[in-house]
């Protein structure tokens, strides 16, 4: 058997409904040789007997009524789905799935898919975290619409994806304000033997703060290296030592981590960017996330 033919099943529900294949034909609009020739095929194409006659009607045999009680379900669903599509407030839900690396910010992912969330139409969003490597492998077998990075997809994946620059911003330095006055002031001199929490290897921008800190002959006591922006700013918070996050998000992270600025670098970028396996974004999700970042975030 290939394939359950529905229409059988539809005319074996009725019989059996009904309990003779007259009053079964009355119901369908049929001839009640039509119905007796769709039994006996549906009966010969299961292999099985579905009735055994009882004088002049039908009684459904042990397998018959196991199939019966699986007709009711299927067509019992079916009528739920009907009167769905028939009410007129039924919408229609957009799933997104997006992944975010770990050397991303979460404030900025976070104001970055917001916009998704607004769009004419209900979304059901679903946000995964991880590896960029890890994340562009679910890209690939379509677990994810977009993976938001603070870098291209690595050229060595052999993986078909399109890479899409959001947008850039300059770097802010963050301590708790009882650190920033234990520093004292003279930004950057005062980061000399300062407690620093360093961006991992993971990350980017993680040479380009050392080569920056070299240039400026800046020579810190670098106490932690972390593979999670947020676990960065929660050891900043605690005044572990002194942080990099992105200029433009510098207000969310001075109110929500309770720090304060102590100076900004122009000159150390970090860029972030959506990966995604269109050349050009066409998905409304992912057009909102673009509007955003070129409008307004990065703007």
């Amino acid at each position: 058997m290939s394939s359950l033919n529905f229409k059988h099943l539809r005319y074996f529900w009725m019989v059996a409904k009904t309990g003779s294949i007259a009053k079964a034909a009355t119901q369908l609009h049929l001839t009640p040789q039509s119905i007796s020739g769709q039994l006996s095929e549906f009966a010969d194409t299961l292999g099985v007997e579905l009735f055994r006659r009882v004088g002049r009607n039908l009684e459904l045999t042990e397998t018959g009524r196991r199939i019966l009680s699986y007709a009711e379900d299927i067509f019992s669903t079916g009528d739920e789905l009907l009167d769905l599509v028939r009410d007129k407030t039924f919408t229609t839900t957009i799933t997104f799935r997006v992944g975010c690396a770990d050397s991303v910010s979460k404030l900025i992912a976070c104001r970055l898919v917001e916009p998704a969330l607004k769009l004419g139409e209900p979304v059901k969003l679903i946000c995964r975290e991880g590896r960029l490597a890890s994340l562009v492998a679910d890209l690939a077998v379509h677990r994810l619409d977009l993976i938001i990075a603070d870098r291209p997809m690595p050229s060595h994946l052999s993986v078909r994806g399109f890479n899409h620059l959001l947008g850039e911003s300059g770097m802010t330095v963050f301590a708790t304000a009882a650190l920033a006055k234990e520093l004292g002031e003279g930004f950057p001199a005062c980061l000399n033997g300062a407690p620093m929490l360093l961006p991992g290897e993971d990350f980017a921008i993680h040479q380009r703060v050392l080569q920056w800190l070299e240039k400026s002959q800046v020579h810190p006591r670098v106490v932690g290296e972390f593979d999670d922006s947020a676990m960065i700013k929660a050891f900043g918070q605690s005044g572990a030592g002194v942080f990099f996050a992105p200029t433009v998000i510098a207000r969310q992270v001075s109110d929500q981590y309770r720090v304060v600025p102590l100076g900004q670098v122009d000159s150390l970028v970090e860029q972030v960017y959506a990966i995604t396996t269109e050349r050009r974004m066409s998905h409304p999700a992912t057009l909102a996330i673009s509007t955003m970042a070129r409008n307004t975030l990065f703007a």
